[in-house]
């Protein structure tokens, strides 16, 4: 392959950054839209066929499992060869790999397992109890939270300073137990693979120097959602004769809630000097009017390492923005407005409503469902994540591994047996005593338990046996289509009556599908099976599982990163709300919120509509809305005013806010539309819309001096002139 069939289709600065000169390291600023994927996986080809560098010497990070496997994907097609020996995957799926060759100098044994997110929680809880912990006082989810955000900021227990703080004294005493119980149970957490790998590394010279070594290319993609820890990894490989070439958006950085450190692309200049910068800015996903307003956004926020997007392919429509009365005309203007587009040929696919909250998405529901369109919440349950494939891994677990107490604790009474929480928590007690796993004490305490209760832990400790030896020999796809027949989880399943559509039944199906092509790194250390659970434990940590069929998208808008649609509904453009009420006092806050926004419009690729609302039901009240700040931000040029009709049923709208020197006063006693008013502080204006009667009514006026504004009426003390 030559150098010009590399580069073919590529802009000239897309071109600059895969030929890069070998002996820089480079920061290429990739706006929405610029094709950063493209850049990347071209780059790895360049290196592989221009600069001869082996695949192996190659490290490329992602942030999710399927952005990994498109980069794999497409890398294959470009070197036309697999590429499975090839160091490219996410932080956790590469530091796992990492633990499980060296596992003997991290601390581990060659099973040891991942807890998701769900047992994690179960684990903590536990514990909270057994050491009488008031779980009412300190919530699990938050004391959960507080261990992670330690490791994500790479600090252990014994490094936590909690001063006077109560729940910092209580969560650090919970955190103390948690590390003891995965230390003695042999489990890695998500946030633990990564600082379980960097210490690792750190605590062997000798281990270092030979990944310093090997990884003489390091390339890391969306570096602007790297945390500390994750930051560290990098940096720890990185020895100045070696390059890294980084990829990332600092107006894209949307995660700092989960501890992404924006300064971290920033620090790059000074950490990893020397270094270049190169910036994409050719958008090839949206309209000029989109991005020029999505440009003029973001320009508001102070400290940005600076580049505007511009596209060939023309200014399109502009941006309709619709002021609606309540959510529920919001909604439905929305809905209405899909409809319309389906008609017109659009896909049900090609439109995606994106929110702020997740309680946005109710109304939008009801809309959909009241116009019989199909519609799907992206960002729901992960396919790994559902009980019934988690049961099933569990028996497939144990059955490989029977130290594995989370496993055991979850399948021992499922399909029910008679196991109940007395005879459990006999042999969690014997098993603390004596130091062994559950299984092991399983087997030792069921002769001294009372008939009904031995016979029925006989018959589990037997029947794990048994499909542990039977299965033995079987490839993992036959060995789980085995363990889903004869652990009685497929009939329990299949008559279950709360799933009255068949979905447990058919997921489970589905996972001995994701076992035929689940396809083993034979150049790990991992034999089969142990690398098919470390495949549905790691999916589980990042990506959403939602195809996209001909379904309307629903999603917040920190799901919908990475993603793109020919039409983007982004509703709720309020006050309080986007932006967020937590965000105003916090300059960093209101940047990352503002930040949030400008994502969720380059979403779109043809049209954009914002929308907002004067009055909305959130929390269980009522609430006099005002339009989002962000609104003010975007030029007026860019924007089609839309409003509804007042009177009119919710679905009626009309095109472009009521100019002032176009009403003519309807009589509907002194309060009309074009009235003249007056106010002892705003002074004279004209009555724009009103809604209600009587004192509660809401009046807008356009002040002369203040300009418009709403009111209540048994407030405002309104002399009519």
């Amino acid at each position: 392959m030559n150098l010009s069939e590399i580069t073919n289709g590529l802009n000239d600065k897309q071109h600059q950054s895969v030929a890069l000169y070998d002996s820089k390291n480079a920061l290429i600023l990739a706006g929405a839209g610029s094709g950063k994927t493209r850049v990347l996986t071209h780059r790895i080809a360049y290196l592989v066929t221009q600069k001869e560098v082996h695949t192996d010497s190659i490290l490329a990070v992602t942030f999710t499992n399927k952005a990994a496997a498109e980069m794999r994907e497409r890398l294959g097609m470009l070197l036309r060869r697999p590429i499975q020996s090839m160091w490219v995957g996410t932080f956790h799926g590469l530091a796992h790999r990492l633990l499980r060759a060296h596992y003997e100098k991290a601390g581990l044994t060659s099973g040891f397992q991942i807890l998701d997110a769900q047992d994690q929680l179960r684990i903590i809880k536990r514990l909270m109890k057994e050491n009488y912990i008031d779980e009412s006082k300190f919530p699990a989810r938050k004391v959960q939270w507080f261990i992670n955000q330690q490791k994500d900021e790479g600090i252990r227990a014994e490094e936590v300073e909690a001063g006077y703080n109560f729940f910092i004294k209580k969560s650090l005493e919970v955190f103390v137990l948690y590390e003891a119980y995965c230390r003695a149970n042999d489990l890695i957490d998500f946030a633990e693979l990564l600082v379980r790998s960097y210490e690792l590394l750190k605590q062997s010279t000798e281990l270092l120097e030979h990944y310093q070594t090997l990884f003489s290319h390091i390339l890391v993609d969306e570096f602007q959602d790297t945390n500390t820890i994750q930051y560290q990894w990098i940096k720890q490989l990185f020895t100045g004769q070696n390059y890294v070439f980084c990829v990332g958006d600092d107006d894209q950085s949307i995660y700092g809630w989960r501890g992404a450190k924006i300064e971290n692309i920033t620090r790059l200049e000074t950490d990893f000097a020397p270094i270049q910068t190169i910036r994409l800015e050719q958008n090839y996903r949206s309209t000029g009017n989109i991005l020029s307003a999505s440009n003029a956004l973001i320009a508001h926020n102070a400290n940005r390492m600076g580049k505007s997007l511009w596209t060939d392919s023309g200014n399109g429509e502009l941006i309709d923005l619709y002021e609606a009365r309540t959510e529920t005309d919001e909604a439905d203007y929305v809905i209405r407005r899909i409809e319309q587009l389906i008609k017109d040929g659009s896909s049900a696919s090609d439109c995606a409503i994106l929110y702020r909250s997740n309680a946005q998405s109710r109304i939008f529901e009801n809309a959909l469902i009241k116009h019989n369109i199909p519609y799907i919440i992206y960002g729901g349950l992960r396919f790994f994540d559902r009980a019934e494939i988690k049961d099933a891994l569990g028996y497939l677990r144990l059955c490989e591994n029977t130290t594995d107490n989370v496993a055991f604790e979850r399948i021992i009474n499922l399909p029910t047996r008679g196991i109940g929480n007395t005879t459990l928590n006999k042999i969690r007690e014997f098993s603390n005593h004596q130091h062994t796993n559950l299984f092991q004490a399983a087997i030792q305490i069921a002769p001294t338990l009372p008939t009904r209760a031995s016979n029925a832990l006989t018959s589990f400790i037997q029947l794990i046996e048994q499909m542990s030896d039977d299965s033995k020999h079987l490839i993992l796809s036959e060995k789980v289509d085995y363990l889903l027949t004869h652990s009685g989880l497929m009939v329990h399943y299949s008559h279950d009556k709360s799933d009255k559509a068949g979905s447990k039944k058919e997921n489970l199906e589905e996972l001995i599908s994701a076992a035929k092509l689940y396809i083993h790194d034979t150049d790990s250390d991992m034999d089969e099976v142990i690398g098919f659970i470390a495949l549905a434990s790691l999916d589980s940590s990042g990506d959403t599982n939602a195809p996209i069929v001909d379904n309307v998208q629903l999603m917040t808008i920190h799901s919908a990163k990475g993603l793109e649609f020919p039409n983007v509904f982004l509703g709720g453009l309020e006050e309080d709300l986007f932006p967020s009420r937590q965000s105003k006092d916090e300059p960093h806050l209101m940047d990352e919120e503002r930040r949030l926004c400008y994502v969720g419009m380059t979403r779109a690729m043809k049209r954009l509509t914002l929308t907002f609302t004067i009055k909305r039901f959130l929390h269980g009240k009522h609430l006099y809305a005002y339009p989002s700040r962000f609104l003010d931000e975007i030029p007026g040029e860019y924007i089609n005013k839309i409003k509804a009709k007042f009177g009119a049923t919710q679905a009626n709208y009309q095109h472009d806010i009521i100019d002032e020197s176009t009403i003519e006063p309807t009589a509907n006693g002194q309060l009309a539309i074009g009235a003249g008013v007056k106010h002892a502080t705003f002074g004279f204006g004209t009555v724009l819309n009103f809604e209600g009667s009587g004192d509660s009514a809401r009046i807008q006026i356009n002040f002369k001096r203040a300009g418009t504004k709403w009111l209540i009426a048994s407030y405002a003390n309104l002399e009519f002139v």
